[in-house]
């Protein structure tokens, strides 16, 4: 099957929802989920969304905040644009229907996150994400100018190569065409055609054991765009959000929001003993790589599983009103958080790095964008500022929207891409080929590539992948695909680029930390 459309977007998150509300009422727009259009990591986004709204913040204020904990590698211009425009942004969502908390006096109840200097997070208890999931959906499946197409898995972006043309990844005359999607309810590979292609595909937190992004977070987005030749850059800097839910064998983590230190939560080791002073005089509310990384030593000096989070000293009654989410996830553990402590653990949690994309979110792929946590804009630089991540997707959604609305009478669709050609695949014999390849990644990608590194966990890392690689490429050619298939093939090629640029960094920056490069005042000095 063939299909045609003016915008094609893949992924349901916040970018790709407000992307497709904004370009529809120029052009028809079809829209894939390779799950149903609720799941998305914007979902579990508990916190919240950071942006300037009373004094006495102000841009300045937010600006300095992002800049220092994105330890010298945030662009200035991203991250000014992005603190300006948000704002606007935030009050589209709220037009669109979005409901934000609000104190007794009407105005906007703010919380504050690590790394913070003012309160200026604004949220809807501890279920912001799933609050501006549900709005966008609900407006994106009463458009008349929008497809949704749930269980539909793309496989790979078309360009000149798939018309029998060299694609080189120094050159910037690649196109893009659209997409070969599979459809999960028929397993068969159609054909989708666009004027201009939008991935919004999220994260790649399965890429690790341990993580609190949902299961459909495997890096497809990136891994598509790096066989296609596009640029891909930062990728050693993988966030592990320093408070997941210690509960071994839930998948994904559940997340304890960083807006429970903001509300003035403390961190402890299981025999009650702060410590996080030790490490930044900012304490509990340091930003994400140095609580990350102090919660790490700390378990690995004392040999506990896990700290805890006490709120046990604030008010009961506003503490369960403000995080009513994390209060009956909780209960239903056994742990009051009004009188228990809440055990925690490090979980990966957001990838700063990603397709490299301009100040209106094109990639270095002609007519293809990236919007969201899959790609790389210059805000996070070494380390992500909590509470950005949201702001930063709806502001380059809505700059993409514009820059592709701007070109899309320039640009044809190509009606010569040869459809699929699954001549000889078979579905694969075993299924635990691929399951156990998939094990074995995330215990690499754990062991070798977490919070802590050195060259020889990397190196050791990378010879592990490249077998897994191997048998994974040979199992794809003759396979018919599947969800499962495509997704490990994802993740071995996104854990590639992250060893590979985690090899070439040699210093310790931001969220990578390095033994055989130790920055003056890190962990390594305790």
């Amino acid at each position: 099957m063939i299909k045609e459309t003016d915008f094609l977007v893949i992924g349901s998150g916040i970018a790709g929802l407000s992307f497709a509300l904004k370009v529809a009422e120029h052009g028809k727009v079809v829209l894939i989920s390779k799950t149903n259009l609720e799941e998305s990591n914007t979902k579990y986004a508990q916190g919240g969304i950071a942006a300037v709204t009373y004094k006495p913040d102000n841009f300045e204020k937010h600006v300095q905040d992002t800049l220092i904990a994105g330890d010298g590698l945030c662009n200035k211009e991203v991250v000014e644009m992005v603190v300006r425009e948000a704002p606007a942004q935030i009050q589209q969502l709220i037009d669109w229907g979005v409901d934000f908390d609000q104190n007794e006096s009407g105005k906007y109840d703010l919380g504050k996150e690590g790394g913070h200097s003012e309160n200026r997070v604004l949220h809807s208890k501890d279920k912001t994400g799933e609050e501006i999931q549900l709005s966008l959906v609900d407006k994106v499946k009463n458009h008349k100018n929008i497809e949704v197409l749930e269980n539909h898995f793309a496989v790979d972006i078309i360009t000149q190569h798939h018309l029998g043309k060299l694609v080189k990844r120094s050159h910037n005359n690649t196109e893009c065409y659209g997409a070969y999607v599979l459809d999960l309810k028929t397993d068969k590979v159609n054909t989708f055609l666009a004027k201009t292609t939008l991935i919004s595909t999220g994260g790649t937190g399965n890429l690790y054991d341990t993580t609190t992004n949902p299961k459909i977070a495997t890096g497809d987005g990136i891994a598509m765009v790096y066989r296609a030749k596009g640029i891909i850059e930062n990728m050693e800097f993988i966030q592990f959000h320093p408070t997941s839910l210690y509960n071994p064998g839930e998948k994904p983590s559940f997340l304890i929001t960083e807006a429970l230190r903001g509300f003035g939560a403390i961190l402890k080791t299981t025999d009650s003993s702060e410590f996080m002073k030790k490490y930044d005089k900012r304490g509990s509310l340091a930003p994400r790589d140095i609580v990350a990384r102090a919660i790490d030593h700390e378990m690995k000096i004392t040999g506990n599983d896990h700290v805890i989070l006490d709120c046990s000293h604030l008010d009961p009654e506003k503490l369960k009103d403000h995080f009513p989410n994390i209060s009956e996830k909780c209960k239903s553990l056994g742990i009051d958080i009004t009188k228990d402590p809440i055990p925690v653990i490090p979980a990966a949690h957001y990838m700063c790095g990603g397709i490299k994309v301009d100040e209106n979110g094109a990639s270095t792929i002609n007519q293809l964008y990236a919007v969201g946590e899959v790609s790389s804009t210059g805000l996070h630089g070494a380390n992500r500022l909590a509470s950005n991540s949201l702001s930063e997707a709806v502001v380059y959604a809505n700059r993409a929207a514009k820059d592709s609305i701007r070109r899309l009478n320039q640009i044809r669709i190509h009606s010569q891409i040869p459809e699929w050609d699954a001549h000889g695949t078979t579905y694969p014999e075993e299924m635990i080929m691929i399951t156990q390849n998939y094990k074995e990644v995330q215990q690499i990608m754990s062991n070798y590539v977490g919070i802590v590194r050195s060259n020889l966990r990397l190196e050791r890392a990378l010879k592990r992948l490249a077998i897994i690689y191997k048998e994974t490429e040979e199992l794809y050619e003759k396979s018919i695909l599947s969800q499962k298939l495509c997704e490990l093939r994802n993740l071995i090629n996104v854990g590639y680029l992250i060893i590979k640029m985690a090899k070439d960094l040699h210093e310790s920056r931001g969220l990578h930390y390095t033994i055989d490069y130790p920055k003056k005042g890190l962990i390594s000095e305790f």
